[in-house]
């Protein structure tokens, strides 16, 4: 099942995959220029966003916290460029890349992922962070910085018995 709240704000949507079930709360905004696809039981947080044109993969089962962003552009202001996106591109100096969040994430409230990040299965992003690399699996993230890692075995139980109750 999709749910998108009313207030929830997705341009492109012709160019999104989703997941079932999938929540999108209010006051979200979704700009899908290129593919985006987001897992199954997937919940994107009210004040979220996923914007800068470049396709974005949302694993299964992970979560995008109140407020925090998925960017897939940016501008380069410490070289020649100026300007936003009102201005030809020629004359911007933008990273384009995309954004891969594995099953099992959840990015804090709050945070910011950065163009071209990885974020590997399993791995949790703390509320207020900004994540500008690849992040590895199964670790408890403070920006780039692992600080302890995540009960994978534990997880991946949990997951099973998930998957029995839904068949009993």
């Amino acid at each position: 099942m999709l749910t998108i709240y009313e207030s929830a704000r997705i341009v492109g949507r012709e160019n999104i995959r989703f997941g079932d079930p999938v929540l999108i709360d209010d006051f979200v905004l979704i700009m899908a220029r290129e593919t985006i696809t987001i897992g199954n039981y997937v919940h994107i947080a009210c004040f979220s966003s996923i914007t800068g044109g470049q396709e974005v993969v949302m694993g299964d089962f992970t979560a995008l916290s109140q407020g925090a962003r998925i960017f897939t552009a940016t501008d380069d202001f410490t070289g020649h460029g100026f300007g936003n996106t009102t201005i030809d591109e020629k004359y911007r100096n933008t990273t384009r890349r995309p954004v891969h969040v594995g099953r099992f994430c959840i990015i804090g409230a709050n945070s910011v992922v950065l163009p071209g990040v990885t974020i590997g299965e399993g791995a949790v992003v703390g509320a207020g962070s900004v994540v500008s690399r690849d992040l590895e699996p199964w670790g408890v993230y403070v920006g780039n910085r692992r600080i302890r890692e995540r009960d994978q075995a534990g997880v991946e139980q949990n997951h099973r018995r998930f998957l029995e109750d839904r068949l009993a």
